[in-house]
């Protein structure tokens, strides 16, 4: 069939909005069309080279759609069902899925090959060659077909528009507290960077009962947002931070951070240690270069001080369980969906989309397509 997806054909490359051919989809494969999905800034690590795949590649890896066919032996899933992509594929039966964490599922091998779990053949192609998937679903594009482990089947009360939103920043950045940090009950947590991540993280440590959350920003109109979704404290950045938690804290400091700015850095990983009290923990979030090597912390610290430095994919959650979760805590008013979705574009506008995300006028924006 025929499709429109955005595809990104070379490093430092605007995103090109172009007709392409889509195959049926395999058997263990469903074909949906797409209703929404987000400008997440790992799509913009593809732009700068950052995040390595191969190319030609059609971007987009948090998004909701609506099945309009399925594979021969695809079970729980009919046309008309509405679904929320999981950039994490889970097959439930590899020992990472089997445990508990099937943000480790054995199919993430396949997420930057741009080859389709199935047989490893495109099932798109653009000017006559095959394109690969971003993280297996390549959200922009009108029509996809994607394996049934890539989609999280949900209820279809929730608006598309919003449920988009789960598919990565709310579920990565709520689960970076509450599962990944630990966030409990009366703790004092900083989180260093408010966009599509940062500002759901703010959300989990609320959630999770944190009493003072300090959202750090250079944006004063996202450290607006991040007050709305919880945040008690707000600071421009990492220093002015780290004397305001010192002082509400009468010296004793956060029991976590969580880093999710934009690009991590390693010299941002010892000043974000430093905000942490004896035996708390940092939780890196933020996507670093391929080719970051270097971290400055303060080994002093680390050891004699019991710190901890947590990764977090995916917010250490699991994608099955967690998105239909969150969607419950979004339509019982617990989970703000509603102040994270800033302005929608057309596929067309997606690079006026990512523009407005570089300048900083964004907390998520959407593609609509419908």
């Amino acid at each position: 069939m025929e499709a429109k997806a955005a595809i990104l054909w070379g490093v430092n490359e605007p995103w090109s909005v172009e007709e392409v051919e889509l195959d049926d989809p395999e058997p263990s494969e469903v074909l949906v069309r797409m209703v929404a999905a987000g400008l997440c800034h790992s799509d913009e690590h593809l732009v700068t080279g950052d995040l390595p795949i191969y190319m030609p590649a059609v971007g987009g890896h948090e998004g909701s759609a609506v099945i309009e066919k399925v594979g021969a032996n695809v079970t729980g899933l009919i046309p008309g069902d509405h679904v929320v992509m999981s950039f994490i594929p889970s097959c439930g039966r590899c020992r990472w899925c089997s445990s508990g964490h099937q943000t480790l599922c054995d199919l993430g091998e396949h997420l930057m090959t741009g080859m389709p779990i199935a047989n490893g053949a495109p099932r798109m192609r653009a000017r006559g060659q095959g394109v690969g998937p971003m993280s297996l679903v390549g959200c922009f594009a009108t029509h996809q077909v994607v394996h049934e482990a890539s989609v999280v089947k949900i209820d279809p009360e929730v608006p598309l528009d919003k449920a988009a939103l789960v598919s990565c920043g709310v579920t990565t950045g709520w689960g970076s507290a509450v599962n990944t940090a630990g966030v409990r009950p009366g703790d004092v947590v900083v989180v260093v960077g408010i966009g599509g991540i940062g500002s759901n993280a703010v959300q989990g440590a609320r959630i999770a009962g944190a009493r003072i959350i300090v959202a750090v920003a250079p944006i004063e109109s996202k450290l607006e947002v991040a007050k709305r979704l919880g945040a008690t404290h707000t600071a421009s950045d990492v220093y002015s931070a780290f004397s305001l938690v010192n002082e509400i804290t009468w010296g004793q400091r956060a029991d976590s951070a969580i880093l999710t700015v934009d690009v991590a850095r390693g010299e941002l990983i010892g000043p974000t240690l430093s905000l942490v009290r004896k035996g708390g923990n940092v939780v890196v979030t933020a996507l670093a270069p391929f080719t970051q090597s270097e971290v400055n912390l303060s080994l002093f610290e680390l050891t004699l001080w019991h710190k901890e430095l947590r990764g977090s994919l995916f917010g250490g959650g699991n994608p099955r369980a967690d998105i239909p979760k969150l969607l419950k805590l979004y339509q019982s008013g617990q989970l703000d969906l509603d102040d994270l979705l800033t302005k929608t574009y057309s596929l067309e506008e997606i690079n006026e989309g990512y523009e407005d995300m570089r300048t900083g006028k964004n907390i998520r924006g959407v593609v609509a397509f419908e």
